[in-house]
């Protein structure tokens, strides 16, 4: 590629999406930097997000295991005693070994970490921490941050009001605490603490948690948590949270108005969502502006309206997952190179990490009917024979097909391992796969995933084992 540039390609941020695509650009031969502000790689992702949060979540479900006797009724007689110095610890231990990781993948492929924060000085050229560098090709993976409510100040030092960050790191087990957004970071750090003894209350807006998640899903999910011990508040809208001392008072009003009335809390965690990170670099030097919901709009080969400016990740529309960035991090490399870099954002999975797991893939139920006539086969974990010898009865696989050509649309799961399960359902919707196809393939006995067989199995109307 030319010369008169200091890399072929520099990439703001490493996160998920943006050391995957420098790690890429690297290893298809081009000059790569990566300008990232924090002290460790790996964005959000791996430092105060997906990382350190499954950290927490595994460590209390052997807890709330041992405390609350399924494992004596599998023979194993326990007292448990909650370490949560320890517990924290293995967590940060997770997170550095990690993003260790990223800084030896970025020397062994040569990619140069540039540390500080970038913004645009033109089309080629940023300034990192006071130098100028010059790229043929900028990729802006600058991520998203927590959203925040109005009126509600976050102060994770003091552990009082707190965000998915400060939800991580609190010191003691709060004796309630109020979840405001029942969204997937809420509930699965709600479910940590819970786990750990604290009573968890969820106010949602809307009036069932889970937006974006199959109807069926979004019940019985709820109702699992319910069984579990969250009280949730729906329809519910906080209009202050007041702060004295170690305790918050937060009122809240129905959605629609009415009267208010006030919960009091010692610990308040705001998960109400994620706004994509623009600020500050200086896109209007390029000519660069951001949609009504503050993201960089692209081509479906993530290029911006600007040349040589590309963008993946949560600051374009789309789902804010890492894995969705990590496959437009690889794509964009390599389209950058000059090959063709597709992501299918029509099939990308979704994950909620608590216990059980909640999974889905391709279209709601809802979302399939308004386009066209359906089939749907459902199966419980009720009946599936490892579900039932590992004590897991929770939840039901859901298969949607089109009634005409068979070919699945969407399949959703509540299961303990559902998050594993639904790489199978991906992976048939990628190759167009029908409900015969998955019904027809050999699966293992005893496992979980033969109840994705069986759910497509009864799109037809014949699974076996109900």
């Amino acid at each position: 590629m030319a010369d008169q540039y200091d890399y072929d390609v520099l990439v703001i941020g490493a996160g998920p999406g943006g050391y995957v695509a420098a790690i890429r650009a690297a290893q298809l031969g081009l000059k790569t930097a990566c300008a990232e502000s924090r002290e460790t790689l790996g964005g959000t992702c791996l430092n105060v997000g997906c990382i350190p949060s499954k950290a927490m979540l595994h460590a209390s479900e052997y807890y709330e295991q041992a405390a609350n006797g399924a494992m004596a009724k599998l023979g194993v007689k326990v007292t448990p005693e909650l370490d949560l110095d320890t517990m924290h610890g293995q967590r940060l231990d997770a997170v550095k070994q990690l993003t260790g990781g990223i800084a030896f993948l970025f020397k062994k492929n040569k990619v140069d970490w540039l540390k500080g924060k970038a913004s645009f000085d033109d089309a080629h050229t940023v300034t990192v921490a006071g130098n100028k560098v010059t790229a043929k090709n900028i990729v802006i993976a600058t991520g998203s941050s927590v959203t925040p409510l109005p009126g509600v100040e976050v102060d994770n030092d003091k552990q009082v009001v707190v965000d998915s960050t400060g939800a991580l790191e609190l010191a003691k087990v709060p004796e309630h605490m109020v979840v405001i957004g029942g969204g997937v970071i809420g509930l699965e750090l709600g479910s940590v603490w819970r786990r750990l003894g604290a009573k968890v209350t969820c106010v949602e807006f809307l009036d069932q948690i889970l937006p974006g998640f199959d109807g069926e899903v979004r019940k019985e999910a709820q109702k699992i948590f319910k069984k579990q011990g969250i009280e949730f508040k729906l329809g519910t809208k906080v209009t202050k949270v007041d702060v004295k001392g170690k305790k918050a008072t937060i009122t809240v009003e129905p959605a629609q108005g009415g009267d208010s009335e006030t919960i009091e809390a010692d610990c308040v965690l705001v998960s109400i969502g994620r706004k994509p990170n623009t600020d500050g670099l200086g896109l209007d030097k390029i000519g660069l502006d951001t949609n009504q919901r503050g993201q960089i709009e692209t081509d479906h080969d993530f290029s911006t309206k600007v040349d040589g400016v590309w963008a993946i990740g949560d600051v374009i529309p789309g789902p804010m997952l890492a894995h969705k960035a990590e496959d437009e991090g690889i794509a964009v490399a390599e389209n950058i190179a000059g090959m063709t870099g597709i992501v299918n954002h029509d099939v990308i999975p979704s994950v909620v990490y608590t216990w059980p797991e909640i999974a889905g893939v391709g279209l709601t139920e809802e979302a399939a009917k308004e386009r066209g006539e359906v089939k749907v086969g459902k199966f419980p974990m009720l009946a599936n024979s490892r579900a039932k010898t590992n004590h897991e009865p929770d939840g039901f696989v859901k298969v949607i097909a089109d009634a005409k050509s068979d070919r699945v649309l969407g399949v959703w799961i509540i299961a303990s391992v559902a998050g594993t399960m639904i790489a199978q359902a991906a992976q048939a919707m990628e190759f167009g796969a029908t409900s015969e196809d998955i019904a027809y393939t050999c699966h293992a006995h005893p496992t979980h995933s033969e109840a994705i067989k069986e759910a497509a199995m009864a799109v037809t109307g014949k699974p076996i084992h109900i």
